[in-house]
């Protein structure tokens, strides 16, 4: 027996699709850099320090004196010899005018006048101690400093940014179909 049959026979559809990509560039400039860094102000101020030797009294002992100490210091022992002559020969004269008191004054005015002083042996240091006078004062040292703020005109570049889209394209290959057949 011969029953009918239906045949049914498709086509798929087939579709194309071509791509394009997309295109992106990103470029980053360098920033500009633009720094200046000012000297400091600086300032210095100084007081000198003061040294002071006085070598007087040592040049003094070492009997190196100016001329005018020399002239003072000779003007005063020719008044001390002045007045002890004078006062020595006052003595004297009180001693003649009481020769009749007794004694022999004329004798003993010459015992004093010829006798030698005795002279004693001594160390003398040369020059004496604390003969040279030293003062010192210290100098002063005043810095001051004023720092200067850093110049920054530096600037940042934005990115180079292109971007070109990628497309998609499609297309029909193969178109569907369907076939339908009686068999018999």
């Amino acid at each position: 027996m011969n029953i009918p049959q239906l045949q049914v026979m498709t086509t798929k559809a087939m579709i194309g699709l071509s791509t394009q990509r997309s295109i992106q560039e990103i470029e980053q400039p360098s920033a500009t850099l633009d720094l200046q860094q000012p000297q400091a102000k600086m300032s210095i101020q100084t007081a000198k320090s003061q040294l002071s030797i006085d070598t007087t009294e040592a040049r003094a002992d070492m009997d190196l004196m100016s001329s005018s100490r020399r002239t003072a210091e000779v003007a005063h022992y020719a008044q001390s010899t002045l007045l002890n002559g004078l006062e020595r020969r006052a003595q004297e004269g009180r001693e003649l005018m009481m020769i009749e008191n007794g004694g022999n004054p004329l004798s003993e005015i010459a015992k004093r006048a010829y006798k030698q002083p005795y002279s004693g042996l001594s160390v003398n240091f040369i020059p004496s101690h604390g003969s040279v006078n030293v003062s010192f004062e210290p100098g002063q040292v005043d810095i001051q400093v004023e720092p200067q703020q850093v110049i920054n005109n530096s600037k940042a570049n934005k990115p180079i940014h292109t971007y070109t889209p990628g497309k998609v394209t499609t297309e029909m290959l193969q178109n569907p179909s369907i076939q339908i057949d009686w068999r018999v």
